[in-house]
């Protein structure tokens, strides 16, 4: 019997899932022990709640899967503060010193906690966004399918195109850090006064009190031509001077955005006029076409019928609503002779570009 334990934690959302042989036997968030909203502290409820549902020992495990690689995540931080230099200085003083003390020891930090519920085993890094394909593949009903995942960011990924087939998936098309369609939607969470990592969906819900005006039109207008440069194929570069999030301590550079939009950030628990309420369908339109232009990239990639979304960006369900309508893994005249172009992807910048 071969038992996997996955776990999340020390981010947002811990939780925890177990595997015997392949199938799916338990999984549970660590909030729904602890009451804490978003809890991230390491799941040992969660743990112990799944090998109790499994009738499993903690001894019975053959190995435990951390879901993203530390140590790539940490270069992504450095050679972004390297490239961002010297802006980010104080971001640099208050993060570097928690990764040297903590966060590069992981596993030993892994490794304290779970040996108090007596697992003593192997532990796994893989990388963030195979995480998410994984978690979406594998539990479909699917033998072949295309995958798209997208978020804000793993270690360098915010979008990846692969492929699943039987066992195994295998990675087609890569965007990476800066740019990334889910911290485009937080950053504009943040402007609207939601909670970023948590507010999205308010956001998303709020955008259907947005009205197809001409106000919403320019708003549309102005994201398309000042903050991101969205290409055929669904890739794109963010205008990183409108953005603080990579080395600083804010999702957006507040001064330059209320000059584009003409009203400042809304206030957590503030008023919601009207132009936050059309700004939110402006994003959540802009959000839309970049998802659809992917999957028809992930269509001409794949020649897939079958089609399956991960990450943070995936629970957007009015988009996956549009994504669904378009009928596009139900057609045809797809073929790999029109694979899209791949100057586009990665590396696809790993630093902030202005255009």
């Amino acid at each position: 019997m071969k038992v996997v334990l996955g776990i999340s934690a020390y981010y947002h959302d811990s939780a925890a899932a177990l595997l015997v042989d392949g199938e799916l036997v338990a999984a549970a968030q660590e909030e729904r022990f602890t009451r804490k909203k978003h809890d991230s502290s390491f799941p040992c409820h969660a743990i112990s709640y799944i090998l109790k549902e499994a009738r499993i020992s903690g001894s019975d495990i053959s190995y435990v899967a951390f879901y993203e690689k530390p140590f790539i995540k940490f270069e992504r931080l450095l050679e972004t503060y390297h490239t961002f230099a010297p802006k980010g200085l104080n971001s640099f003083i208050k993060a570097i010193p928690l990764w040297i003390k903590e966060k590069l020891y992981m596993k030993r930090i892994l490794r304290e906690q779970l040996l108090k519920q007596g697992i003593d085993t192997q532990i796994l890094f893989p990388e963030h966004h195979l995480s998410h394909a994984a978690s979406a593949f594998y539990p479909s009903p699917f033998e072949k399918a295309a995958i798209l995942t997208v978020d804000g960011v793993g270690e360098w990924a915010t979008t990846t195109i692969s492929i699943g087939e039987n066992k195994k998936i295998k990675l087609l098309r890569e965007l990476q850090f800066p740019h990334s369609l889910g911290l485009l939607y937080s950053a504009f969470t943040y402007y609207c006064g939601f909670r970023v990592n948590s507010g999205e969906y308010k956001l998303m819900g709020l955008a259907p009190y947005g009205t197809p005006s001409l106000q919403t039109q320019e708003y549309i207008r102005i994201i398309k031509e000042n903050l991101i440069n969205i290409r055929k194929d669904g890739s794109f570069l963010l205008n990183m001077d409108y953005f603080d999030y990579a080395t600083g301590v804010k999702m957006t550079r507040n001064g330059k955005w209320e000059k584009l939009f003409g009203f400042p950030p809304r206030q957590p628990e503030g008023a919601l006029s009207q132009e936050y309420m059309n700004l939110a369908y402006a994003i959540q339109s802009v959000t839309e076409e970049i998802l659809l232009q992917l999957v028809t990239t992930a269509k001409q990639l794949t020649c897939c019928s079958n089609l399956v979304l991960a990450g943070g960006v995936a629970l957007n369900c009015v988009a996956n609503g549009k994504i669904e309508s378009s009928k596009l893994f139900d057609q045809y005249g797809f073929n790999r002779q029109q694979e899209t172009p791949e100057e586009h992807w990665a590396p696809l910048m790993r630093h902030g570009i202005s255009f």
